[in-house]
């Protein structure tokens, strides 16, 4: 009799362990399947925006769209280049790529509209040694002496003040969040939906650029009892993104 209401307990333990098991699973394995689902959401969004964007420099630099994005692409990464080496490659310029020779028009802004749209925004701290002055001068509103504090490289701009007069100095060593760019070159793999693998659909008509997601639906099973699924991650047209 003891056997068996051993027998009896240890079996409810397995079923109790199964079932702590099996609720786990239900519970996280959703959700993981829900963030896979986002990022290749996100991911498919942001190439579509980054060749959306190749075709708009390569019109700038033109005048028109590209059907093939890779000519586009290694168009405007050439002129981007020659931009950087020599300062004076603006307005109307011509470059060879594969024995094709193309003629742009090259704005002054390029370089720097190049890298903040295929760059990361990003943050940096830097030790900046500043010094800080206490002047005094005489203010015709107040109809007295007055004094405030002012950065060292602005002194020009006080220094013609009536009774001007520099009262104390100061060297301050401060901490600044300094904002740039990392810049990416825009390569083949932004032609590509990163789940489908097949190319994004991209139609030129006149002067309007349309690019959209190559996903109509996808279905895979996921740990037998799941599954994950995608539809079409959206479009661009005129500029206009579908998940605005």
């Amino acid at each position: 009799m003891n056997i068996t209401e051993n027998n009896k307990t240890d079996f409810l333990e397995l079923i109790i362990i199964a079932a702590l098991f099996l609720l786990i699973i239900v519970i996280y394995v959703p959700v993981a399947i829900w963030e896979e689902e986002e990022a290749f959401q996100k991911e498919g969004r942001y190439r579509m925006q980054n060749l959306y964007d190749v075709q708009n420099f390569y019109s700038n630099l033109t005048g028109s769209f590209n059907p093939n994005f890779f000519e586009a692409m290694n168009l405007i990464n050439a002129a981007r280049d020659s931009a950087l080496s020599d300062s004076l490659f603006i307005g109307e310029q011509n470059i060879t790529l594969n024995a094709k020779k193309f003629s742009i028009n090259i704005d002054e802004t390029f370089s720097f509209e190049y890298d903040t749209t295929f760059g990361l925004k990003s943050f940096r701290k830097d030790s900046v040694v500043d010094t800080t002055l206490q002047i005094s001068f005489f203010s015709e509103e107040l109809g007295r002496i007055d004094s405030s504090f002012i950065r060292k490289k602005n002194l020009p701009n006080h220094s013609s003040k009536n009774q001007f007069k520099i009262i104390k100095e100061e060297i301050i060593e401060r901490v600044e969040a300094v904002e740039f760019y990392n810049t990416f070159i825009p390569d083949s793999s932004l032609y590509f939906c990163p789940l489908s693998k097949e190319p994004f659909k991209m139609e030129i008509e006149k002067d309007n650029l349309s690019v959209s997601s190559p996903i109509e639906y996808i279905e895979e099973d996921r740990y037998f009892l799941f599954s994950f699924k995608a539809v079409s991650h959206g479009f661009i047209k005129g500029g206009r993104r579908s998940w605005d």
